[in-house]
């Protein structure tokens, strides 16, 4: 299983606010780029984050209706979100990976820390291998 992720570093600014946390926690995962002016995948997000509340799945169409999207962009928002281990695919639709938002960045940590103990594994058998 190949995922994708990227963790940025961002000033997180002291909030109430559950949506201005939500960005943040996006934002610090790499999901959300400035390309995407309507905010298609904060809005895709949020509609899991939701649904995952009451363990529903939602479709791919059911979720464009919902925001006003067209269903090839929340496929695309959906298959980014599914590479950086957020989403995974039932069979009647898609739903987090998990029922909340700490289990879900607890078993990205550990797919983090899964990856970085085989590059350094590697790293330390070319280390070896060079003398």
């Amino acid at each position: 299983m190949v995922r994708k992720l990227t963790i940025v570093r961002v000033r997180r600014s002291q909030s109430d606010n559950i949506h201005q946390e939500l960005q943040w926690l996006g934002n610090s995962l790499g999901l959300f780029s400035l390309r995407d002016k309507n905010s298609s995948c904060f809005r895709v997000f949020i509609t899991l984050v939701r649904r995952a509340k009451v363990s529903q799945t939602i479709s791919s169409d059911e979720i464009a209706e919902k925001l006003h999207l067209t269903r090839g962009t929340v496929i695309h928002h959906l298959n980014r979100l599914m590479d950086a281990g957020i989403v995974v695919k039932e069979s009647q639709g898609y739903i987090l990976r998990d029922t909340n938002l700490e289990r879900v960045v607890g078993r990205i940590k550990h797919d983090l820390d899964m990856a970085m103990n085989d590059l350094m594994e590697v790293a330390k058998d070319v280390d070896e291998k060079l003398g």
